[in-house]
């Protein structure tokens, strides 16, 4: 048997955890070629944590929305929506208020939503558009109202939010990563400050948007409401046979969905203890495509949020040399990968693709002394675009997400 049969005969969660630890192998044996520390380093990781916060928070509610067979492409007004509440609640009480102000705002853009697609039968892709772009100018409108003239206030932004939510470190365990991290050894560092992202100077929120994840798990895969959920998803007239309320259970995700991304929107005030026009910069696009990058699954769907925070935070944290060296991680990448599919015997105008992009990035890499600045901006973009690609071949939505569906209808 070829090592490329043994791999597909995996199971999906053991294939997943094989790819992870050869990219990570990968990264670290970049990270000593390129001489680019920061490739693997804490800060990176730190800021990678950081920066997926808000998209992890969108791509959450995306997920419950469309396991009930909703589309939701307006996950990025409903950041817009959260982002404006938690401004206002944050500014008169507190950080945490302003948690709550988030999730009563991207309520309110799910509710419209709702609305709009379960008891009117809008079309899920217009509604989600038109919430896009309702969301920038009713929170414009709303500045100019409240904010304008009060305490710093203006059209564009809130007046500070008062007071910090604080950071959680686990005593020891953060002393002893970051010691093992500053040593550079290979992998042994590299992977003590990837740990040591989730231990040291976690944002409460952050930590909330973690502890999202097992309880997402749980509710959609191990309670009968999520059972009844999700088969709306798959089949609203089975559903309905069976007893379901299919319009409520819609009603009720997408609300969820609108209070998760939210509190996206939430996290990014409270990060900057101001609301800003324009804050959530696409963020709840990202969401979208970590959603689909993992296949409507919610640890996929982390790491799809992970993979395009990393590409984000070595652009923002650390410059152009990882930028440099991530190139040539993902020409390695890519050239290993075009050589699996090749010794597997399928996919083979896949594995010529990936080899001339592979030698393409490898020769980019050599003539190159120092990327680019706009380069350096659109890499993590870059980085979706190209996963989102090759991710959508084996992508398997809910079978009736986008389908307009009314009471008594057999589909």
């Amino acid at each position: 048997m070829t090592l490329t049969s043994r791999v597909m005969r995996m199971e999906t969660w053991q294939r997943g955890l094989l790819a992870a630890v050869v990219a990570f192998l990968g990264l670290a044996v970049t990270r000593v070629v390129a001489n680019a520390d920061d490739l693997t380093s804490g800060r990176t990781f730190i800021a990678m944590v950081a920066t997926m916060s808000p998209i992890l928070f969108a791509a959450l509610g995306g997920l419950f929305s469309e396991r009930a067979g909703v589309a939701n492409i307006g996950l990025e007004g409903m950041m817009v929506f959260g982002t404006w509440f938690a401004g206002f609640a944050g500014w008169h009480w507190g950080p945490w208020a302003a948690l709550a102000g988030g999730a009563f705002g991207g309520l309110l853009g799910g509710l419209l939503h709702a609305l709009a697609t379960v008891t009117f039968g809008v079309d899920q892709i217009v509604s989600g558009v038109a919430i896009n772009l309702i969301a920038p100018g009713v929170t414009r409108f709303l500045s100019s109202e409240v904010f304008a003239g009060h305490e710093n206030g203006t059209i564009t932004n809130s007046p500070p939010v008062s007071g910090r939510i604080g950071r959680l470190s686990i005593p020891g365990v953060a002393a002893a990563l970051k010691w093992l991290d500053e040593k550079r050894w290979f992998f042994v560092s590299d992977v003590a400050g990837a740990l040591r992202a989730f231990v040291d100077s976690l944002s409460f929120t952050t930590v909330i948007v973690l502890a999202a994840i097992p309880i997402t798990i749980y509710v959609l895969w191990h309670t009968a409401f999520g059972l009844r959920l999700r088969s709306v998803g798959e089949k609203p007239s089975a559903a309905e046979s069976l007893g379901v309320g299919v319009y409520r259970l819609k009603y009720i995700a997408v609300s969820i969905s609108g209070m998760l991304a939210g509190l996206g929107g939430a996290w990014l005030v409270i990060d900057v203890r101001q609301y800003s026009e324009g804050q959530t910069s696409g963020r709840g696009f990202l969401g979208l495509a970590a959603l689909i990058f993992g296949n409507w699954q919610p640890i996929g769907v982390a790491l799809g949020a992970a993979l395009f925070s990393y590409g984000i935070s070595l652009q923002q944290a650390v410059g152009t040399k990882p930028i440099k060296a991530l190139y040539l991680f993902i020409a390695g990448a890519f050239l290993a990968i075009a050589a699996f599919v090749f010794l597997g015997r399928r996919g083979m105008k896949v594995a010529m693709g990936l080899t001339i992009s592979g030698l393409a990035l490898f020769i980019f890499y050599l003539n190159t002394d120092e990327v680019n600045n706009q380069i350096v901006y659109i890499t993590p973009y870059v980085i979706v675009l190209v996963v989102i690609t090759f991710a959508s071949k084996r992508s398997r939505p809910p079978a009736a997400v986008g389908i307009p569906w009314r009471r008594g209808q057999v589909d």
